[in-house]
């Protein structure tokens, strides 16, 4: 129960943040770098507070109780490792996520997303079953049917983009299993992170230059673009973040894998809630035969 508790958190979130982040730059309310930069900050703050007001719980606690506090508590400080690769993961999913349509962006990074972790797993020595190959190369299937109709040929340099991002990420995720405390991990790769807005900034510049396009737009930035910046920072990948780190230790490279094919389903459907976007039947399909792949497998695994 564990597990499956904060793992549906984990997808949760981050269907949330494919939700934020399409919310805020479809709608021009925000450029990307910008939203990367105050996405990157607010979760900062965010896990900065949690953590502080953790110490403090857990001295006062130890205090009342009579015991010494406990210092080992305070030896997670994450890994530079992990935060280049969080910054890395951020900042080439904005930029290339206005570049690609939705289907294409999705389909580029989550192969990625895939090769990565599936293949760090197989190198780890993690098997899979004849069953569980069948489940995944459904699943795959499930997940192109879902993302082709709206896939489109893409740019070389934002599908380059895009395809760090999901190595990016799938390297973040694997680090994750080697956290001792999920929430302090999480919080100081963030914290890290924001060393990085300088280079952010100057690669804007540079960007712009080779591309001949302007991506920093800081007059037309919106308070709902602001908002959705922060919310997707401090709540969705924040807090997420912290949760899929909690999962991570619990899975195999290869569960934790197959188990992202979920987040475009989440995705579609919070779209449905939130946006009232219509509900179709190739979304019906789709997402069905996910679903129920991602379960075999996962089963099997448990079983195997």
């Amino acid at each position: 129960m564990k597990v499956t508790l904060y793992t549906l958190m984990a997808l949760i979130a981050f269907a949330a943040n494919s939700l934020f982040c399409r919310m805020a730059l479809a709608e021009g309310d925000i450029d990307a770098w910008s939203f990367t930069i105050i996405r990157l900050s607010s979760a900062a703050v965010c896990l900065g507070i949690i953590m502080a007001s953790q110490v403090y719980y857990l001295r006062y606690r130890a205090s009342n109780i009579g015991q010494p506090f406990d210092n080992r508590l305070l030896s997670e400080k994450g890994s530079w490792l992990s935060s280049i690769s969080l910054g890395i993961y951020a900042l080439c999913f904005s930029v290339a996520y206005v570049e690609l349509e939705t289907g294409t962006g999705a389909l580029i990074l989550f192969s990625a997303v895939q090769l990565t972790m599936i293949g760090w797993g197989i190198y780890k020595k993690e098997t899979l079953s004849h069953l569980q190959w069948i489940a995944f190369i459904v699943a795959i299937a499930g997940f192109v049917y879902l993302m082709l109709p709206s896939a489109a040929m893409p740019s070389l340099l934002a599908a380059i983009l895009m395809t760090i991002s999901g190595v990016a990420w799938g390297i973040y995720s694997i680090r994750g299993k080697t956290c001792l405390s999920p929430l302090r991990a999480t919080g100081f790769n963030f914290i890290r992170s924001l060393l990085a807005i300088p280079i952010l900034l100057v690669a804007g510049f540079i960007y712009q230059n080779i591309m001949d396009v302007q991506l920093i737009h800081i007059d037309s930035i919106t308070m709902e673009g602001i908002w959705l910046a922060c919310t997707s920072g401090a709540i969705a990948s924040g807090i997420g973040y912290s949760i899929w780190y909690m999962a991570m230790p619990l899975l195999k490279n290869t569960q934790a894998a197959v188990i992202q094919l979920c987040v475009p389903v989440l995705a579609a459907l919070l779209g449905v809630v939130i946006l009232s976007e219509p509900i179709t039947l190739t979304f019906m399909i789709a997402s069905t035969v996910i679903l129920s792949a991602v379960l075999v497998f996962i089963l099997n695994k448990q079983r195997y």
